[in-house]
């Protein structure tokens, strides 16, 4: 059987350590289960040697790898939306290159999907061995992210996409940021989940530092979130009601008790409402900074070099 049945995308940043081992495995992996595979590897813009490992990787096994290089870092996002270009499988596994997520538990998402053909399996890690700052930093975003009010799962990087839902995000996904989970809640509710294996990192550190984590859900609330214009808007609300109440307080008090306003009370009333207006300016300028790049089609990454 000729026809690639899956397809696994992986980005990669600063793995050389372990982007070798990951290959083996999975190779093994797809070997016992006579499943046609390919590999999709997008550097992400890695400071370390990962591009040569990968290149070695492709040149000792040419059919079964496509690696692609971008010219800095994009994210993990973006990268995943760059390798579901270069798929041709059935189905689309995701997964991260630092081997937390054991290749051999592929065998159940699978498994999962055959008995329930549902568009997207989630491998929920049962004890995720991430930093404490990583996992706070995950569980924020999964949790208050606009997505997760109507999916009941729980999110992961290691996931089964059905084939139909890739196209879907690839031809009606047009910003240049992308959030996977929120992307495919917009195009499926088939969404199920099962537990599996997650282990310590082998090697290096998690790329998701909590800079890193706060731009990411910044991102996800501009972009998949009217959130913040609803902050504005019942936070314009209760400001001016308190505003009100105050402003009442002190005209009832200069008009029985004959008390002078004061210049603190002056000052504070303008510094108040000049932050809230600035606040929200701030909100509407990241929204129209969105707009002009989705206008200006502004490309999600920069791709420096491809081998098929």
């Amino acid at each position: 059987m000729n026809q690639i049945e899956v397809s696994i995308v992986i980005p990669v940043y600063n793995s050389s350590q372990t982007i070798a081992e990951l290959f083996t495995r999975i190779d093994s992996f797809f070997a016992g289960n006579g499943k046609k595979y390919e590999l999709i590897l997008v550097d992400d813009g890695s400071m370390d040697s990962s591009w040569r490992e990968i290149e070695k990787l492709k040149k000792e096994n040419p059919e079964k790898i496509i690696a692609i290089k971008f010219v800095k870092n994009f994210g993990q996002q973006n990268a995943l939306l760059c390798g579901f270009n270069y798929c041709s499988g059935g189905v689309v596994i995701t997964m991260d290159d630092d081997l937390q997520h054991p290749p051999e538990e592929m065998e159940k998402l699978l498994s999962k999907y055959d008995d329930t053909d549902s568009d997207i399996i989630y491998g929920v890690p049962k004890n995720k061995q991430h930093s404490v700052i990583r996992n706070l930093g995950s569980d924020f975003v999964s949790k208050t992210s606009e997505y997760s009010s109507t999916n009941t799962t729980k999110g992961s990087s290691f996931r089964l996409i059905k084939r139909e839902i890739i196209e879907e995000i690839k031809n009606k996904h047009h910003y240049n940021f992308l959030f996977l989970d929120a992307a495919i809640n917009q195009f499926t509710g088939r969404i199920d989940y099962i537990f599996v294996e997650h282990h310590a990192r082998k090697a290096g550190k998690s790329g998701y530092t909590l800079k890193k984590l706060i731009s990411l859900y910044f991102n996800i609330l501009v972009n998949y979130s009217a959130a913040p214009l609803r902050v504005m808007t019942y936070g314009g609300l209760f400001a001016s009601i308190i505003s009100f109440l105050i402003g009442t307080h002190f005209i009832y008090k200069k008009i029985i008790h004959n008390v002078p306003l004061g210049y603190t009370s002056l000052i504070v009333s303008i510094l108040f409402s000049t932050g809230l207006i600035l606040f929200c300016l701030g909100i509407i300028g990241q929204y129209l900074y969105k707009l002009f790049q989705l206008q200006n089609q502004k490309p999600p990454y920069f791709i420096k070099h491809i081998l098929k």
